[in-house]
């Protein structure tokens, strides 16, 4: 997955920007208690590690597993 398809999937999933500074960003949701840190680089792929921990801290990490199936 790429940045660019990470935040595609945080946005269609109610998260929206509320604050960027260079490259990094930070995405908020209502009802979700922690902000999300993008460190956005666009088209490279995204480390799967940090990956994982993007979904699990914004609670979608069961529906990305679903994606590839």
């Amino acid at each position: 997955m790429t940045f660019s398809e990470l935040v595609r999937v945080l946005e269609r999933n109610g998260f929206e920007i509320v604050k960027e500074k260079g490259s990094i960003r930070y995405y908020a949701k209502p009802g979700v208690d922690k902000l999300i840190r993008i460190d956005f680089h666009g088209s490279k792929e995204v480390p799967t590690g940090t990956c994982s921990a993007v979904l699990k801290a914004a609670g979608l990490k069961r529906m990305r597993k679903q994606k590839h199936d």
